[in-house]
This record gives C-alpha cells, structure tokens and sequence, in this order.
C-alpha cells in the first residue's frame, strides 16, 4: 500500500500566490508524516502555472535528511525534465500524459506524437541520471470532450508505453468522470490480464464529498494499492477547462483502510495533524 500525498495538485490551482517559505515549511511537515512519496511541485511554464515558479528555492529548502519519503516531480516537456534531473533530491519525474488528445491540447499545448517523443526523451534521461519516470494516464476514466474511449483504448496505451520500459503508471481523472463501474472495470482488467506485467499502478482521483468512497472502494477491491491524496482535499486541474472539483482527502483514504481493517500503519498521526493544521492556514477556498 502507498500514498502519494500531491501538494503540487492542491496548490497549482490557487490564485494569490502561497509564500515560498510557506510552501517550504508546509512540506516539510509533510515529510515527517511518512508518506512513501510527494508530489511536491512542478518544472513547467511560470505563465501556464504561476503558483509554483518557484520550484527550485522550494526544493532547495526541503529537508531530506531524516525521512525515507521520496520526491516527485512534475514535468510537462524535455525541458522540464532536464531541469527536474538536475536536483538530486529528486526521485521520480512524472509526466502528465492523456488518453483525450484534447486534454493533452488544454494541459500541456501537445498532441499524441509530440508527448511520445517527449516521452521517449524523459523515460532516457531519468534512467541516464537515476531517477524514474512515472506516468500519469489523463482521462483514463473517460473525458467531457467527447473524444472516443475504451477499455482498449487506455490498456493500449499501457502496452505500448510498457514497452518503452515505463514501470509507474497512475489513471488520473482531472474533469471527475470517472465512477465506480469505469474504475472497477480498468483495475479489474489490470488485475486479470497484468498481474505479472512489473507496472505498479496507482489512481488519482477527483471526487465530490458524497462520492469519494464508492471510487476508493472500487480501485482498491480490484487490487489498487497506490492513491493519490491530498489532506484538505483542496485543489483540481486548472487546466481542464472544467469545474474544479477536490482531491481524494487523505483523511478519507486512512478512514476507508481503517474501517476494512486493512493495515497502513506507516504514519506519523502527531506529525500529519500539524501539517493539517498548516494546511488549513494556507489553502482557504
């Protein structure tokens, strides 16, 4: 079981601008927490996300030293990458790839063979400078742009990209189409068909209060062991041209582990109500 706590996801979409050493002592406090990875922040366009221009006087004073929490990355170009896999303190680089060539458009001003190549790019680099490259599936679940999906169009995704030697793969869900039938579906097929493929996948879900818990429960019955979460559940994809609409609180994904009984016992509790504390003084919607 692993959480990726996404700090990157609840801050990019914030307006008036969050002071570095806000941002720097808030993620420290996530670090003591024991989460196995956070997506602390971004090397993309300071136009497309002003929030986290600032990425490299954050990371330079995120304190590393006592915590066996990895760092994450987003990257949005081979640009980008080279950036990312300059700081040694970086484990993984991700890139936001998606199955809605439309998305892809809106996110990142790319297309299907423009992302291969940057792909392609970012997947060499990260193994030249030991870090490792995951990916995120965009509108794995579907999309609101009316661009054609499938089961087979997403599971041919991974099959070509596991073919590049890609082992991290997250089906995220920016514009929160997804419902339980379309996450039961993919994680089954996964779990039937690439049990034995080396592709650890995880989900990233937005969801409404009243509907976290099916989506949750829907991913980890058919073998989902790796979520996305964020502890307010602020946040959302700015860049979707939708609502925006929260993260999975990981308030919530603990309470769901808690109550089937099912052992995540990694975290520091003393140390994750101090960073909600902090949360709460900065994210105010």
């Amino acid at each position: 079981m692993k959480i990726v706590e996404s700090v990157r996801d609840a801050m990019q979409g914030v307006k008036e601008f969050i002071p570095t050493r806000s941002k720097i002592e808030y993620i420290n406090l996530l670090l003591k927490i024991g989460f196995d990875v956070i997506d602390f922040s971004s090397f993309v366009s300071k136009r497309q996300i002003p929030q986290l221009k600032d990425v490299a006087e954050v990371l330079e004073g995120l304190d590393i030293s006592k915590t066996n929490t990895k760092l994450l990355a987003l990257v949005g170009s081979q640009r980008g990458a080279e950036r990312a896999c300059a700081f040694e303190k970086i484990d993984y680089i991700a890139y936001p790839f998606s199955i809605s060539e439309t998305f892809l458009k809106y996110n990142l001003n790319s297309d299907f063979d423009k992302s291969i190549k940057t792909i392609e790019y970012n997947q060499d680099l990260s193994i030249k400078t030991g870090k490792e490259l995951t990916l995120y599936f965009a509108m794995a679940f579907g999309n609101p742009y009316g661009d054609e999906w499938s089961s087979e169009i997403v599971f041919k995704w991974l099959d070509f990209f596991r073919q590049m030697g890609i082992k991290q793969i997250s089906f995220s869900d920016p514009a929160a189409v997804a419902n339980k039938e379309t996450i039961s579906q993919l994680f089954a097929i996964f779990k039937d068909e690439y049990s034995d493929s080396g592709i650890e996948l995880g989900i990233h879900i937005h969801s409404e209060p009243d509907n976290w818990y099916e989506k949750v429960d829907a991913a980890y019955k058919n073998g989902c062991r790796r979520f996305d979460t964020v502890i307010n559940g602020f946040g959302g994809c700015p860049m979707s041209k939708k609502k925006l609409v929260g993260n999975l609180k990981t308030g919530d994904l603990l309470s769901y582990l808690d109550e089937g009984k099912k052992v995540y016992n990694k975290l520091d509790m003393n140390a994750y109500k101090l960073a909600l504390e902090k949360a709460n003084e900065i994210f105010k919607s």
